[in-house]
């Protein structure tokens, strides 16, 4: 390095240029007053739209989830709506049932009656079959 120093700065420019283990330091230059008032301003005016957009975003999904309550709450009332009417019918149809009760019984008794009275007359065809029977026998001697 000392070989680098004594020489011409140009050489050791390029000396230092080829030596990847040799870093340059540039000199740190501040952008003149007008471009950093440039810069904040335009900085603050992408991060004020930046920050709208964000805001904006978040109001349309509250407004939204707004939207989503009331038709949900509207649903909801429907459906109120559909089950006082299906238990009001329901009511009705029981009362209905109430009503036809005794015609009902009247039904299954009169149907036990008409079976015991097709019981009776199978017997006494039965029976008259048997009588006819004893009286050809009868005849016949």
């Amino acid at each position: 390095m000392a070989a680098a120093a004594e020489g011409p700065p140009e050489a050791g420019a390029q000396s230092a240029k080829q030596d990847p283990a040799i870093e340059t330091a540039e000199e740190a230059k501040e952008p003149a007053e007008a471009d950093i008032n440039e810069l904040c301003k335009d900085m603050f005016s992408k991060m004020a739209t930046y920050l709208t957009g964000e805001l904006t975003a978040t109001s349309e999904d509250y407004k939204l989830l707004e939207n989503m309550n009331k038709l949900t709450s509207l649903k909801y009332l429907e459906m109120k709506d559909i089950a006082i009417n299906i238990s009001r019918n329901l009511k009705d149809l029981n009362q209905k049932y109430a009503d036809l009760q005794p015609y009902l019984e009247q039904i299954n008794l009169i149907e036990e009656q008409v079976a015991a009275l097709e019981q009776a007359a199978y017997k006494l065809d039965a029976y008259s079959k048997k009588l006819e029977a004893k009286y050809k026998k009868l005849e016949k001697r």
